[in-house]
């Protein structure tokens, strides 16, 4: 009997000294400011807590000494463990650095290679300065800074080979305003980069070298007599051409007009002869689309509607 209240004595004993260490490493970090101290000391007491009842009930009359030496043993390896705790919040920040920094290297080495991995060039060069200047893995450093200027350089290439590319289809499209746009969007977004330079004047000597290209076009149509054409050309370059652009080419441009109105009339003329209804109609249309304000288009508007009407009867 004299035994087993020793043995629960002893073991309430101990979990009080734990107790007591626990609340002192608690105090100890409050006092300090020391939060993560003061959480050693709380992690401790809420280990006790639990290990204290468990020690309290295995000392009961039927434990035995054997159980309550494995009792004070358990004990005192918990105690051991936060007086190492709290001798390990005791050093200094530069002592903690120098025991943890083999992990504190590959904590690094992941980190950076999970930036490379992200794309995330910036974040990777922080974390690299600090592997070289906080820890002096210099040599690290310089392996991680290459591979990343390399990864930057790769990346950037290919994204402005795309950008660059886009913008080629919008100028084959003669899309002049969305190519302009593009172009200060690539310049914003790729400044260093040398191929983004001249995309600004690339698209204004592509406008160019277009519109010069529809004259020269144009002239030859009209040369050739080929007045469809050269009237089609001739609403295209409308777009493009000032006034003072255009004044070369007036005469050429009255002279294609002309043709092209007389050769409207010659074909209603004879549509409306051949009883061409539908042809007839057509023409018609046109006549009074391109040339509204003509003498022929305000004889047509007297026909128009008779002409329609017969073009409407014919058979599908």
């Amino acid at each position: 009997m004299t035994d087993s209240r020793s043995g629960r004595g002893s073991a309430g004993w101990l979990v009080g000294i734990g107790v007591t260490l626990c609340l002192a490493v608690i105090v100890m970090g409050g006092a300090r400011g020391d939060a993560l101290v003061a959480s050693v000391g709380v992690v401790g007491l809420a280990l006790l807590c639990v290990a204290g009842p468990i020690a309290l009930h295995l000392a009961r009359p039927a434990a035995g000494s054997a159980r309550v030496r494995e009792i004070e043993r358990l004990i005192r390896e918990l105690t051991e463990a936060v007086d190492h705790l709290s001798e390990h919040q005791a050093l200094s920040d530069d002592a903690r650095r120098v025991l943890n920094r083999q992990r504190e290297r590959e904590l690094l080495r992941r980190a950076i290679e999970e930036d490379i991995t992200q794309e995330d060039w910036d974040a990777a060069m922080v974390l690299v300065r600090e592997l070289a200047e906080r820890f002096g893995y210099r040599a690290d450093a310089e392996e991680f800074r290459a591979r990343i200027e390399e990864a930057r350089y790769e990346t950037v290439q290919r994204r402005v080979d795309s950008a660059i590319a886009g913008l080629d289809a919008l100028l084959e499209a003669c899309q002049w305003d969305e190519a302009r746009r593009e172009a200060e969007r690539i310049c914003r977004l790729y400044p260093d980069s040398p191929r983004t330079d001249g995309l600004r004047h690339l698209v204004e000597r592509s406008r160019e070298t277009f519109k010069r290209d529809l004259e020269r076009r144009f002239l030859h149509a009209a040369g050739e007599e080929r007045i469809d054409e050269a009237m089609e050309l001739l609403r295209e370059m409308d777009q493009y051409l000032t006034e003072a652009e255009a004044e070369p080419l007036k005469e050429v441009a009255r002279g294609v007009i002309g043709r092209a109105r007389e050769n409207l009339g010659v074909q209603f003329k004879l549509a409306v002869q051949d009883k061409a209804w539908q042809r007839a109609a057509e023409v018609g249309e046109r006549v009074l689309a391109d040339f509204p304000n003509t003498r022929m288009a305000e004889e047509i508007r007297g026909l128009i509607d008779g002409i329609r009407e017969r073009a409407a009867k014919i058979p599908g």
